[in-house]
């Protein structure tokens, strides 16, 4: 992880997110293991999701899926604005 260590708060979404799994595949009822993605930079641990390598930094565009990085608009255009993902995740997990 970029920028600072995560205090408890931080590590305890962090664990909890890497727990649930890729939050774009979960949209398909699939578990894949997710990366920590940070929304707003590297120290704002609070504001990051779970992606699986292809949905976070593969770096594919495909008809199966699409990376964040570096296809950010293509990214929300198909499964949701990063924010609204954060928030359906936080509403799941109420943490």
């Amino acid at each position: 992880m970029n920028g600072k260590r995560p205090n408890k708060q931080e590590q305890k979404w962090i664990t909890a997110i890497l727990d649930y799994g890729c939050c774009v595949c979960q949209q398909n009822g699939v578990f894949s293991p997710a990366e920590v993605h940070h929304i707003n930079g590297g120290s704002k641990h609070l504001e990051s999701l779970p992606l699986c390598f292809f949905h976070h930094r593969q770096g594919g565009n495909t008809d199966e899926y699409v990376s964040r990085h570096p296809w950010l608009s293509e990214f929300e255009d198909r499964y949701g604005a990063e924010s609204e993902l954060l928030a359906q995740l936080q509403a799941i997990l109420e943490i």
